[in-house]
């Protein structure tokens, strides 16, 4: 029986079969910007510096990349600031990942820890940043993320999301999970302050470009190659559907 869609066995193998087929990363870390072998999303390096600075990391303080996959953002930001990092994630194969690249970054001031983005097993105000890339529309109640996000800041930590948003949320051209995305509403409903949504169409763009050359890939019978191909045939429908998005807030300090 196959896994179940957006499990943590279903993205084992999807990983998995990524990391057995070096091509698409190359392919991805070329337009994303990122040097080869980096194994990376679709958020592109540009991004690095303004994700670090929003995150407003001193030293001692530590990051919380939640969601983090292979880990290269966490790194990379962790890396730039100086500061210790904990990357949490449900699959084991990204976990596994994640550490290879931390030490092929030379990043020796990372942990990883199996966990889920709504129940990262973290205590309480233990972390002063959280970083999630692309994944906080993946819960069936985004709410119960938002919250736990809150609740492992700090007050007065921060916190930085990227995802995409509806253009129009009826839309039905769009999944459910991209038409209920509102970065604003989620972390307004969770009582974060100083909150603030940036369209990043430069992101877009370079995602345009992406999936065109995947589009255009004769995956064969190749695992990794038909899911990168068929990704990006629905990423180049949904183009004009949505925009690329990047949200800062800041956990409210105690009265």
């Amino acid at each position: 029986m196959p896994p179940k869609p957006l499990s943590a066995e279903y993205f084992d193998g999807w990983y998995a079969n990524q990391t057995a087929m070096p091509a698409v990363a190359e392919i991805m870390s070329r337009h994303m910007g990122f040097p080869p072998g980096t194994r990376a999303g679709v958020v592109p390096a540009e991004a690095i510096p303004e994700l670090a600075e929003e995150l407003r990391l001193r030293p001692g303080s530590t990051v919380l990349d939640l969601a983090c996959g292979r880990g290269a953002y966490g790194l990379l930001v962790a890396k730039r600031a100086g500061t210790p990092l904990i990357g949490v994630d449900f699959s084991a194969q990204a976990l596994t990942e994640a550490r290879e690249q931390a030490a092929r970054m030379g990043v020796s001031n990372a942990s990883f820890r199996a966990g889920e983005l709504t129940a990262s097993g973290l205590p309480d105000a233990s972390v002063e940043a959280v970083l999630c890339t692309d994944a906080i529309q993946f819960p069936d109640e985004p709410a119960v993320a938002y919250a736990e996000i809150r609740r492992v800041l700090k007050p007065g930590g921060r916190v930085v999301l990227t995802c995409w948003e509806p253009l129009g949320r009826a839309d039905e051209r769009l999944s459910p999970r991209v038409r209920r995305v509102n970065l604003a509403d989620g972390l307004r409903l969770a009582g974060f302050t100083d909150i603030e949504v940036r369209d990043r169409p430069s992101w877009l763009a370079r995602e345009h470009e992406l999936w065109e050359e995947a589009a255009a890939l004769d995956p064969g019978d190749d695992p990794a190659l038909r899911s990168f191909h068929d990704e990006a045939v629905t990423s180049l429908q949904r183009a004009d559907l949505i925009r690329r998005v990047l949200a800062v807030a800041t956990s409210p300090r105690r009265q």
